[in-house]
């Protein structure tokens, strides 16, 4: 394995009922508190006010900062930051997905940096050496991983620049994680969340070392848990069992535990997340039709590999078969995957109609180091063109 620091400083407190049990006594010595939401799904459902009472019960000055659209915006970052600042806040709470999650984190950050947020440390990366506003997580989907990581995936609607960087102090301090909350979305959401899921453990499998590792083994364990569990989660949304099994497997696939030791292939998200700056797609899908294309053009580039998915993701007998063989059967079945849960498998079913942009896409796409194989723009203009 290569050389690695790990730090994950997110407390985890798991299960049915966690919230009411421990909300309180983690915002004890918090009185001015920022409650980040979405556009409506939290107030909607109930857990709004059920978080909302538990705070001003113990006496807190609540801020809403509700409004956070899906790919979060850096005019909504910036938007949280004045509240911030002007009520000045001591700890941000967050109840949603992803979205909602990044913008917490991504206000945290700018809240308390001097200079412009955007220039210095979306535009590029950064160096945190100040203490952001502490962060507090309550997700209500499962897919992003972002309750326990420090990155915040931001748009800049002006530029149509859709980035994020991995910022350890904008770990949240503690993430409530309560099943039961993501059984309010609806069934594609689920299924988008969970692929993005494993559309993470693919992207830091596919990559280098390829010898025997770590990682690479829990990876495959990981893909196989997400494969299953999803499967069962469509035919009964409130299987318990699945839902809580995949908003771990969101958890694990994002808190840089299977990253040790790997470069890591985020080549695909990184399209993805230009698609989405373009089309404002959601993100799980856009992965979904992109992703066994990416792998039709890469896959000679890291042969073994994709044929020991194959075989140990898909339980593909390898008797009988050549390593391209295998390879072209796994990424198939990954393709069969996202059709049978009920996912796009092309631009034009995620809504995309406008073919002229795709080259803008790809032009504007950054690239992975440590894919097997670096893509041009001409290769990525192909690839999206195929997914057309």
């Amino acid at each position: 394995m290569n050389n690695f620091i790990y730090e994950n400083r997110t407390k985890v407190y798991f299960g049915q009922g966690c919230v009411k049990e421990f909300l309180s006594s983690l915002t004890r010595d918090n009185r001015n508190i920022l409650l980040a939401c979405g556009i409506n799904s939290a107030k909607r459902n109930g857990i709004y006010d059920e978080i909302l009472n538990i705070l001003m019960e113990a006496g807190k000055n609540v801020v809403d900062f509700s409004g956070i659209m899906p790919n979060p915006t850096y005019r909504k970052v910036l938007e949280g930051i004045h509240l911030a600042k002007k009520h000045e806040i001591d700890l941000i709470l967050g109840i949603g997905g992803g979205s909602v999650m990044d913008c917490a984190k991504a206000v945290s950050l700018g809240a308390r940096c001097s200079g412009a947020p955007w220039e210095n440390f979306w535009e590029r990366k950064g160096i945190v050496d100040f203490t952001p506003i502490p962060v507090g997580v309550i997700p209500t989907t499962a897919g992003t991983g972002s309750e326990c990581n420090g990155a915040a995936v931001i748009t800049n609607e002006k530029t149509k620049v859709k980035i994020g960087y991995d910022y350890a102090k904008c770990n949240p301090a503690f993430a409530l994680m309560d099943p039961v909350y993501t059984y309010s979305v609806p069934e594609k959401q689920m299924t988008s969340g969970a692929f993005d899921s494993l559309s993470h453990i693919m992207e830091t499998y596919f990559s280098e070392p390829d010898e025997q590792n770590v990682s690479d083994e829990i990876g495959e364990a990981l893909m196989r848990s997400v494969i299953r569990n999803t499967l069962q989660a469509v035919k009964n949304p409130k299987d318990y069992t699945a839902r809580s099994n995949l908003m771990w497997l969101s958890t694990l696939s994002e808190n840089r535990l299977i990253k040790l030791g790997k470069r890591g292939d985020f080549g695909c998200h990184l399209i993805e997340h230009q698609l989405g700056a373009y089309t404002d797609c959601n993100h799980g899908q856009g992965m979904a039709v992109l992703q066994p294309v990416y792998y039709r053009h890469i896959y000679k580039d890291g042969l073994r590999k994709f044929a020991r998915f194959a075989t140990n993701v898909w339980n593909i007998p390898a008797e009988g078969q050549s390593e391209e063989e295998l390879a072209q059967e796994g990424i198939q079945k990954l393709a069969d995957f996202i059709r049978e849960i009920g996912l796009p498998a092309t631009l034009r079913e995620l809504g995309v109609r406008e073919k002229n942009i795709l080259k803008k896409i790809a032009i504007s796409s950054h690239y992975s180091m440590g894919g097997y194989r670096k893509l041009n723009s001409e290769e990525i203009l192909e690839i999206l063109t195929e997914c057309f």
